[in-house]
């Protein structure tokens, strides 16, 4: 069995946040278990318009030039069963609301983020 991983989003860079899903689609599609916690103004990555992420390249540019569009790669993750969580006061922080996330994503606090990641390593994008 692979262990299973953990990433952990902190501010609004879309670069970091495309990467996380990047890692993440890669991961799930070895089999392994992954579950993304957005904290602070990183929720946005996880909001269902994510607009609030700085420096965001297009999805129709990344289609133009081959790459994988935040969109897909979001629905990738979660159809293939990503853990998803949004910090609740990053939610506060943002004025973001339950309603504004994807559906698929649970509202926690950072104790329960670190608690299913035990003394596993987290990655930090």
């Amino acid at each position: 069995m692979t262990a299973p991983m953990f990433i952990t989003l902190a501010d609004d860079s879309w670069q970091r946040a495309h990467y996380a899903l990047i890692v993440a689609a890669g991961a799930l599609s070895l089999g392994r278990t992954v579950t993304i916690f957005a904290g602070g103004r990183g929720v946005h990555a996880l909001a269902k318009d994510w607009s609030g992420l700085k420096n965001i390249t297009s999805d129709a540019e990344l289609d133009n030039r081959g790459v994988a569009s935040f969109r897909d790669l979001r629905e990738a993750i979660i159809e293939l069963g990503a853990n998803l969580m949004v910090c609740e006061t990053g939610l506060a922080l943002t004025g973001l609301t339950p309603d504004t996330l994807c559906e698929t994503v649970s509202v926690r606090g950072i104790v329960t983020f670190l608690e299913l990641a035990g003394d596993r390593p987290i990655l930090a994008l």
